[in-house]
């Protein structure tokens, strides 16, 4: 299944993916260290290092399948007409008059302080094909929250 995700999300999944890649021989050294202290059934050094190994190999495995998987928006592509992948835009919340920006990036660049959401995301998916104007309501565990779209750019 395709990830949609901007040109900008994408360099950055390919930065992290190089980095965590880099961290391989860092690991290696540690396993290599943690071995030439001998009997390995009693080596928590050896034993730490096999985890930190497992938990970096995840992290670049599910890294490379999103990358694999990746279908990229280019900047070119994402629409000022309406919210999608790749948008930022300013929405009211109509009850508070509270203006907040936001971006919709996709899942694995979420930064909720930063107003990086997901379209899976209550706000993010409520705003999805929204334009300038448009008012929509967000299901809230407080409850309803109605915004309306006050910009949308690139």
């Amino acid at each position: 299944m395709s990830k949609k995700m901007s040109r900008s999300s994408y360099d950055r999944l390919c930065r992290e993916l190089d980095e965590l890649k880099k961290k391989r021989t860092e690991i290696a050294e540690k396993l290599k260290v943690a071995r030439s202290y001998g009997d390995l059934s009693e080596n928590a050094e050896y034993d730490e290092a096999m985890n930190e190994q497992a938990i970096l190999e995840a992290k670049i495995a599910e890294k490379q399948y999103d990358k694999d998987n990746a279908e990229i928006i280019e900047d070119a592509d994402i629409s000022v007409d309406e919210i999608g992948i790749g948008s930022k835009f300013q929405l009211k919340n109509l009850a508070t008059g509270a203006v907040a920006d936001f971006a919709i990036v996709d899942t694995s660049h979420v930064d909720i302080p930063n107003g990086h959401i997901s379209e899976e995301s209550p706000i993010g998916s409520a705003a999805m094909k929204k334009r300038v104007g448009e008012e929509f309501i967000v299901e809230a565990p407080s409850g309803q929250i109605r915004f309306v779209v006050l910009a949308i750019s690139k």
